[in-house]
């Protein structure tokens, strides 16, 4: 984790860390597992693919009141969860946004739609602070 929504840096270390672990483990004759179909395979099942959940702790007291915030996150390939993890709610509108999903899109396309989704959010957010309409920011259908 990291201050400020540099997601860029995140990522980078993130990979640095991810290298420098498989490297321990191929030094001991060993390897992530990995298959053609599903990617790598983890301990959870709804992070096959890529196991990439890249998360920002956002204040979104307004958006999140707005009665589309469920279908703006869903066109924008997000999730929320609190800040407390899975299953938990949102405190003072502080929400955990990231990617929903884990396959057919490379680790650093998952960070994108994070990164652009949320700099939409916080767009909505200010335009709602303003009392501006945010119906031109909202997506018409899922990004690709």
């Amino acid at each position: 984790m990291e201050k400020g929504g540099n997601m860029g840096r995140v990522f980078k270390r993130f990979c640095d860390g991810l290298n420098k672990v498989e490297e321990l483990i191929k030094g001991k004759g060993h390897d992530f597992m990995w298959n053609e179909h599903l990617g790598y395979v983890l301990t959870c099942p709804s992070n096959l693919g890529t196991g990439l959940r890249a998360g920002v702790h956002a204040k979104l007291t307004l958006v999140s009141q707005d009665k589309r915030f469920d279908d703006i996150l869903d066109k924008l390939r997000l999730q929320k969860r609190g800040t407390g993890g899975v299953d938990t709610a949102s405190v003072g509108g502080v929400f955990d946004i990231s990617n929903a999903d884990r396959l057919g899109f490379s680790e650093v396309k998952l960070c994108q739609f994070v990164i652009d989704g949320v700099n939409t959010l916080v767009d909505m957010e200010k335009r709602l602070e303003a009392k501006k309409s945010i119906d031109d920011l909202i997506p018409t259908e899922k990004k690709n």
